[in-house]
């Protein structure tokens, strides 16, 4: 993850005047990442409701689960040859939080439409983080700052895009923090503005007074019961999660880098995307035949983890589990443009389903150290994984904070001893050019 630079001489009237522009940029951000998820949102109505109803179906037919996420790659491989900036940062390489041009924006925009809506197993933070961050570069021009300051503000237009996805600027604060913990003492100036944008740009979804705001996307666990105490028994679950989530994350990290490297060697660009958008769908139908629902291997299982927790047939919760690292990591190594978290949540809390299923553990418990094992396994970052984890569980879900705890630093640990030893896939030579 790329961390921000600061203007470490920043002080006084400059420094406020910075704070105050990432105040300002946070709106206009919030609002066009309010619009691109509004888009995609709708986008997905229209495939995968709307038209599957107009051909005479209550839900998607095999050759709209099988088509529609190779459809969705042509509309990638468009993005990524014909427009500027490759679609975006290739989610492999993680989260990066580097400046997009204001070029890059439509390539971004539609690289991400055609994996988000037409359900290849990514999220949208990457794309929301890009978006944002080419509204603070759209800004800086007119105001003649420094190279430093605009890339503070840029920074503060990605925290702002993705404040509502993480459940408001918590969550995307502590990300930054960890992502930029070798900056020392100059990281809070630098992260300050970006703070503040996120807090104004979050007031756009939550609303002001009277006035209602708008609908953020953010990942909900609604009904889940309260856990009141802990036991021996539910810390060794979140340990074991913690330590199979990061041997299943490594696992789809080291599939989706061999996919990658198909690129250039076998098969170009274009035909690795299709390849891929096929792969996931018929990934999908299969998982259909087998009992579970299509929909939830597709997409990046945002709205799919209340019912995934929910289910109490084992053999569906491994049926899902399966198809949804194995689509992740088709998804992540054959090109498409979305984010890494939330498959990765997605993940964890199937493996803490198994645990409910088979020792009656509580639904809280499995979220709270699912999401916290998953998003630590992928993105190594400990504190906004505990973060995210205790905000999905809520207060009645705060004593399994401790097993969260040792779900995080189980997954952290054994993710990082595998790369010491198998090596970082994202670490190897880069495939050919296209």
């Amino acid at each position: 993850m790329t961390a921000p630079s600061a203007q470490h001489e920043l002080s006084g009237r400059a420094y406020l005047r910075l704070v105050l522009l990432g105040a300002a940029i946070g709106i206009p951000a919030a609002l066009v990442a309010a619009g691109f998820l509004a888009l995609v949102h709708e986008l997905e109505d229209l495939l995968w409701h709307d038209l599957p109803d107009q051909l005479g179906h209550s839900s998607p037919p095999w050759y709209l689960v099988m088509g529609l996420p190779a459809v969705g790659a042509v509309l990638v491989v468009v993005a990524r040859s014909l427009l500027p900036g490759d679609g975006g940062h290739p989610p492999l390489a993680g989260i990066s939080m580097a400046p997009t041009p204001l070029a890059y924006g439509p390539g971004v925009a539609l690289a991400a439409l055609g994996t988000l809506a037409f359900g290849s197993v990514l999220g949208p933070e990457a794309p929301l983080i890009a978006l944002g961050s080419v509204v603070g570069v759209a800004v800086t021009p007119l105001l003649k700052l420094g190279e430093r300051e605009n890339t503070v503000l840029a920074t503060a237009g990605s925290f702002s895009a993705i404040s509502a996805l993480f459940g408001g600027p918590l969550v995307a604060g502590m990300l930054l923090v960890e992502a930029g913990v070798g900056m020392g003492a100059a990281l809070i100036p630098a992260l300050l503005p970006g703070l503040v944008a996120a807090a104004c740009g979050y007031v756009i979804f939550v609303g002001l007074g009277d006035w209602g705001g708008l609908d953020a996307a953010a990942l909900k666990v609604p009904g889940l019961p309260a856990y009141d105490g802990t036991s021996i028994p539910d810390l060794f679950v979140g340990l074991v999660v913690g330590v199979l989530a990061a041997v299943l994350i490594v696992g789809v990290r080291h599939i989706g880098a061999g996919i990658d490297a198909l690129r250039g060697r076998r098969l170009g660009m274009p035909a690795l995307l299709i390849a891929g958008g096929l792969a996931v769908g018929v990934l999908a139908e299969l998982a259909d035949v087998l009992g579970a629902d299509s929909q939830d291997v597709l997409f990046s299982g945002q709205a799919s983890v209340p019912g995934l927790v929910a289910e109490d047939s084992t053999k569906i919760v491994l049926v899902l589990l399966v198809a949804k690292a194995i689509g992740y990591a088709v998804s992540l190594g054959s090109g498409f443009r979305g984010g890494p978290v939330f498959p990765a949540i997605f993940v964890g809390v199937a493996l803490a389903t198994v645990a409910v299923n088979l020792f009656d553990v509580s639904p809280t418990l499995a979220v709270a150290v699912g999401a916290a094992a998953g998003m630590a396994a992928m993105t190594k970052l400990l504190f906004a994984s505990l973060l995210l984890a205790a905000l999905l569980v809520g207060i009645p879900g705060l004593d399994a904070t401790p097993a969260a705890v040792l779900a995080a630093a189980a997954a952290w640990l054994t993710r990082t001893a595998m790369d010491r030893r198998l090596g970082d896939p994202t670490a190897k030579p880069a495939a050919a050019p296209r």
